[in-house]
């Protein structure tokens, strides 16, 4: 199962409260519902509203805000609806008078928030943008002691980015943390847009000085937590932008995508046309560009445009095929097998019997489990390694309501899973407290592996004899598979297009 999720961005409504705009907004659920027709196979189908949802927080601009959402909720299209705050959300506590907080009212964050999608392995971070914005000074130039304030708010921001996503990992998790497709998104543009504004509006520089007074802190921040794409809105324009700094964990010098770390930066105009503005709306679709075992993943971004003066939405970008950004995602995203199957294992209270087989067929129908295989030990401890662990999960699901003699077989092959995992440490020389400790993740992640083990069979150790000791653990897990109504040809040539 290829994970894929879809994001649909709208930014900036300025709703406020008279009933103004339901016409408009009434067009824009219309459009979004003709867009999103396309991916309704897709599990996690999220809406995505980047801030200002209101023009003045005013109980009657809120109560229409709910109900907008509300309304986008009953439509179906969507199985998530996560919304930030923007600058007009809020009022500083003297103008508060009459006026609700939209942070409450409308279940903001207030500071950061990370939801976890995952089945499609996206982690969405949202982050307040308001404290570190510099628009609520946007008339008359800037002193030393309110722009250091700024840098200061700025770069607490890039600290609370770390804290919602953290480096650890979570217990729900399905993967691990490296392998998370992660989208922040925020109300205030993080970086530079180049338009000039600061030098027209501010007084200062746009370098030096923008709406987050720290933007090269908070892009070092987002790409060293290996965020993806940052969605925002505020300026009520278009704006796509690729960022690239070095991967400092890379083992090469040279040019590629390997060697660099990217980010995405995407704006959204305001999505009802306020401020005499063209609205719009972007469709984010991540998903694979091919059939393939190990396919590649990219971002498909299609934005959405409807003139001033009125009209249909259209596409922004109707120079491309379909109106569609094809961006590559920067790095493989290919999930393992094992932790495909940890996803489909913690989804179910129990399992049935044709449930164990469809998963033996994806656990086992890898390239380390095959006669002719070119993989390293290295590889073949990995792939012994968190099959063993879900097959674990599996014998422990399966015990409770399998038949006696079906429960048997699945604890002969995990007994078989863990022999295999023990003799491919012992070749390179890992000791049994290290292979315990490695036993104790709950997800092992390859590239790391590869960086913290030896990949080259211990001295003195007779390979040749232990390749054959191997292939019979196969052949002997095989059998046993073959009890279940599965031969795999495990320990044989191996298949066209195994997985690795």
């Amino acid at each position: 199962m290829d994970r894929s999720f879809v994001i649909a961005h709208i930014s900036d409504l300025h709703l406020d409260g008279s009933g103004r705009l339901l016409a408009t907004i009434e067009a824009l659920r219309a459009a979004l519902g003709e867009r999103m027709a396309d991916f309704a196979d897709i599990p996690d189908r999220v809406l995505l509203i980047t801030g200002d949802l209101v023009h003045d927080p005013t109980p009657r601009a809120l109560d229409e805000a709910l109900a907008v959402i509300a309304s986008f909720r009953q439509t179906g299209l969507f199985t998530d609806i996560q919304a930030i705050a923007g600058n007009h959300d809020v009022k500083p506590p003297s103008q508060r008078a009459g006026r609700h907080d939209a942070y409450d009212y409308l279940h903001l964050p207030r500071t950061s928030k990370s939801v976890y999608y995952r089945q499609a392995g996206l982690e969405l971070v949202l982050l307040d943008s308001n404290r570190a914005s510099l628009t609520t000074l946007a008339s008359g130039n800037i002193d030393q002691s309110a722009y250091s304030a700024m840098v200061a708010d700025s770069a607490r921001l890039s600290v609370e980015l770390a804290g919602s996503i953290g480096s650890a990992g979570r217990a729900d998790y399905a993967e691990p943390v490296e392998n998370l497709v992660r989208v922040l998104a925020l109300h205030h543009h993080p970086l530079p847009q180049a338009t000039g504004e600061g030098k027209r509006f501010l007084g200062a520089p746009d370098e030096p000085l923008m709406y987050l007074a720290a933007p090269a802190t908070f892009l070092e921040a987002a790409t060293s937590l290996n965020v993806n794409l940052v969605l925002h809105g505020h300026r009520h324009v278009e704006g796509l932008t690729r960022y690239s700094i070095p991967d400092p964990r890379a083992t090469v010098s040279e040019g590629g995508e390997d060697y660099w770390r990217t980010i995405y930066v995407l704006s959204c105009p305001s999505s009802t046309g306020q401020a005499g503005d063209d609205a719009g709306f972007n469709i984010i679709h991540f998903g694979s560009t091919s059939e393939a075992s190990r396919p590649e993943y990219r971002f498909a971004i299609a934005r959405y445009s409807r003139p001033r003066n009125g009209g249909a939405f259209g596409p922004l970008d109707s120079n491309l095929p379909d109106g569609v950004i094809r961006l590559p995602a920067g790095r493989d995203f290919s999930r393992d097998p094992a932790f495909q199957s940890a996803i489909e294992i913690g989804s179910c209270a129990t399992l049935k019997r044709d449930q164990i087989v469809a998963l033996a067929r994806l656990l086992l129908m890898r390239r380390a489990f095959y006669a002719d295989c070119k993989q390293s030990w290295a590889n073949t401890l990995h792939t012994c390694l968190v099959s063993s662990q879900a097959w674990e999960a599996i014998d422990g699901k399966f015990a409770r309501s399998g038949q006696a003699h079906d429960v048997e077989v699945v604890a002969a092959v995990r007994l078989l899973l863990s022999r295999l995992t023990e003799q491919s440490a012992d070749v390179l020389g890992i000791n049994r407290l290290a292979l315990g400790e490695l036993r104790a993740k709950r997800l092992v992640n390859r590239l790391d592996l590869m960086r913290e083990l030896p990949r080259m069979p211990r001295a003195g150790i007779d390979v040749e004899g232990q390749m054959q000791q191997r292939l019979q653990l196969l052949r002997d897990l095989n059998d046993r598979v073959k009890v279940l109504g599965l031969d795999l040809g495990l320990g044989g040539e191996m298949p066209p297009q195994t997985p690795p």
